[in-house]
């Protein structure tokens, strides 16, 4: 079966190929609309929407029917968020809102919510699963000379929560609560056992 990536994320394609799975990437473009009262349900509403887009281009767009070759696929969508204290983080504006991120992280204790929504046409017949993951990250205290320190690296501009915990982000971390791919950007092992890797995908 042909698997899709929606999204340009290069954490997720890594975590992909560590799996062994075999994808394409086609990055949604679609303009995300924030839905739902809660973290889960607004990661899963993100997800969904990236990998809807996607689904619906491949199924409708004769320039894009020779990735499918007609036959079965599957299209991949996620999001993933930080929130503490029920304040949502995104990725810094600038180097101003890192340091801002960073210093109301030190020493505390956040969640790592990211969605996942799967589409899936096999056989003509078309199936949608939707999940959430939660992840709780426990910080180091942060100084102003570290927390500098990290932004002059340029690692937080493009992470939700203004860190890495794959890169340099990781000397803050005390520890945490649940998934490590989670707060990378993929519940990876729970995908794989929702797709079936072991069996037929």
């Amino acid at each position: 079966m042909k698997i899709i990536l929606a999204s340009a994320s290069p954490r997720r394609r890594e975590l992909l190929s560590q799996a062994g799975i075999s994808f394409q990437v086609i990055p949604s473009t679609l303009e995300e609309v924030m839905r739902g009262d809660t973290p889960e349900e607004i990661v899963m509403s993100l997800a969904e929407q990236k990998a809807g887009d996607i689904f619906e281009k491949l199924c409708q767009e004769p320039r894009l029917a020779d990735i499918t070759d007609g036959g079965d696929f599957m299209v991949i969508g996620a999001d993933t968020i930080v929130v503490c204290d029920g304040d949502r983080l995104g990725k810094p504006k600038d180097a101003a809102d890192a340091r801002s991120m960073l210093k109301r992280l030190s020493g505390r204790r956040h969640e790592v919510y990211t969605g996942v929504a799967i589409y899936t046409r096999r056989d003509g017949v078309t199936q949608r699963q939707v999940f959430c993951e939660c992840t709780k990250v426990d910080m180091y205290p942060i100084s102003e000379a570290q927390a500098q320190w990290y932004i002059r690296s340029k690692e937080p501009m493009d992470k939700a929560g203004g860190y890495g915990i794959q890169g340099r982000g990781a000397v803050f971390i005390r520890g945490i609560e649940g998934d490590y791919y989670n707060v990378v950007g993929l519940p990876l092992a729970k995908l794989w056992h929702i797709i079936g890797q072991s069996e037929d995908v």
